[in-house]
């Protein structure tokens, strides 16, 4: 167990900044807030930027570590504590509302960068990590806070800015979505994974479903060209980044997990197809390639994703595999589906198995009589009434597999349960007649039902020799009625 004394003895030398705080004052403010009816925190602030400065003086500093003076530029605690407002000034407050909202929301521990200035005039952009400490979460009396000076990282990026601006203008004019991002937080999330001994990254991250979602958390998107805010329909960059959320969501998450697998096991350079949605809220397929830049694999401080819309060629592929499953006349499942459902029901089930084989009466005559446009607009009548009368029932299969001939496939229906769909379509038959005029609809229809694979030949037979059956009775009334 650790003592009071081993406490002070890390914390005096730990290397990086560290700050313990009272923030019980923060807390009854926010409570007095909460009394007067504030909801909106940050629209509070907004309006009267004051109320940052008064939230700010409310931080009490308790405590701060060797490391913490060296940084800032002091010879004593008290010389730092008696010169605050030198560092935490000017546009520190632009960016403490993110750390102010996070502690409204009620979050014990997170992260944000901001600016302060050591007591020399050095300005120094910090990456900071607050944590209210265990025991303490009601009253915030007791408050971690970790700094570190990333002033030079951020200054290398502007001078690479800079000498990169003939590079930028091409950026800006890709006809491909490209974004420029910073994967450091990411890495430091999954290298301190590593240090604490996992080895399976990925039982790791279904163990600790929220991993995924801080890593996602600490991607900064540095940049991105015209082309992305045309993909996503944006107005602006900022209308894009403070919307990612709406564009990275649902299935980017499961595609994401892969991506930090994948980034565990050293692959910098990833192409993956992945699901994006567009502020409209439009699906949009994306084939993209991930890059860790050259020179920056150490920290994952510069990435470049590109983005390329394959949506339309998606919806070409899944046309075709439509159409490899689909009559393109009646919409209904074609042969070769019918075939493959029958051969897995065989294998597999679900038993009994009802079949009820169908054919179009009459069609060859309305052929040779009317025109093969008016036999394709029986046709087209007829999977009407049969994807009517099928519903959305699953996994009832109905499949036009000849010229005149159709199937229904009812695994796990009795023989019950195929007199139920014979009277449906024979009612929708009904219906359809009366809507439309001239020749009249009608099906012949067998019902056979079967108990396991060795029955399904026989059971086929029966139905078709019942519809035979039903069809020779059809014709032979046709024949009476042109007599009478």
């Amino acid at each position: 167990m650790t003592s009071s004394t081993d406490f002070e003895l890390l914390f005096e030398s730990a290397p990086i900044s560290l700050w313990l705080e009272d923030y019980s004052a923060l807390k009854t403010l926010y409570d007095t807030w909460r009394a007067e009816g504030i909801t909106d925190l940050r629209a509070h602030l907004k309006e009267d930027p004051a109320r940052a400065v008064q939230c700010s003086q409310c931080f009490k500093v308790l405590q701060v570590n060797q490391q913490t003076l060296r940084l800032f530029a002091a010879s004593s605690q008290q010389m730092l504590i008696d010169r605050l407002p030198e560092v935490f000034r000017g546009d520190m407050f632009d960016r403490i509302v993110t750390e102010l909202c996070h502690l409204w929301d009620g979050a014990l521990q997170f992260s944000s960068q901001s600016v302060n200035y050591a007591l020399d005039g050095r300005r120094m952009d910090v990456q900071i990590d607050i944590r209210i400490l265990e025991g303490f979460e009601q009253s915030w009396s007791r408050v971690m806070v970790s700094l570190q000076d990333i002033t030079p990282d951020t200054l290398a990026r502007l001078q690479l800015e800079r000498s990169e601006q003939h590079a930028r203008s091409l950026f800006n004019l890709s006809p491909v979505s490209l974004w420029v991002e910073d994967f450091s937080g990411v890495k430091r999330l999954m290298d301190d994974v590593r240090h604490s001994g996992i080895r399976d990254f990925r039982v790791f991250m279904s163990v600790h479903s929220d991993f995924v979602t801080r890593c996602m958390e600490q991607i900064r998107v540095l940049d991105v060209n015209q082309h992305t805010l045309d993909m996503f329909g944006a107005r602006n960059r900022e209308d894009l980044l403070g919307q990612l959320d709406q564009i990275f969501r649902g299935e980017m998450h499961e595609s994401f997990a892969d991506q930090l697998l994948d980034l565990w096991n050293g692959k910098t350079v990833q192409i993956r197809e992945v699901v994006n949605y567009a502020l409209t809220g439009e699906l949009i397929n994306i084939h993209m390639q991930f890059a860790v830049m050259p020179g920056h694999e150490a920290e994952w401080d510069l990435v470049l994703v590109s983005l390329v819309d394959i949506t339309a060629r998606k919806k070409a592929e899944a046309y075709l595999e439509y159409l490899g499953k689909h009559d393109p006349l009646t919409r209904l499942r074609n042969r070769a589906f019918y075939v493959e459902e029958l051969n897995r029901i065989t294998r597999k089930g679900p038993w009994p198995l009802s079949i009820v084989a169908m054919d179009l009466n009459a069609l060859k005559h309305v052929n040779d009589t009317q025109g093969h446009a008016a036999g394709d607009a029986m046709l087209r009548r007829a999977g009407e009434v049969l994807a009517k009368a099928a519903g959305d029932q699953q996994p009832l299969c109905i499949a036009r597999i000849g010229g005149d001939e159709f199937v229904a496939l009812m695994p796990g229906c009795d023989e019950r349960a195929a007199q139920g769909l014979k009277e449906r379509i024979e009612s929708l038959l009904e219906l359809n007649n009366q809507f439309y005029p001239g020749q009249k609809l009608s099906l012949a229809l067998g019902i056979a039902s079967c108990n396991g694979a060795v029955e399904v030949e026989a059971a086929l037979h029966a139905a078709d020799q019942a519809m035979f059956t039903a069809k020779k009775r059809y014709y032979e009334l046709s024949n009476l009625e042109r007599r009478q």
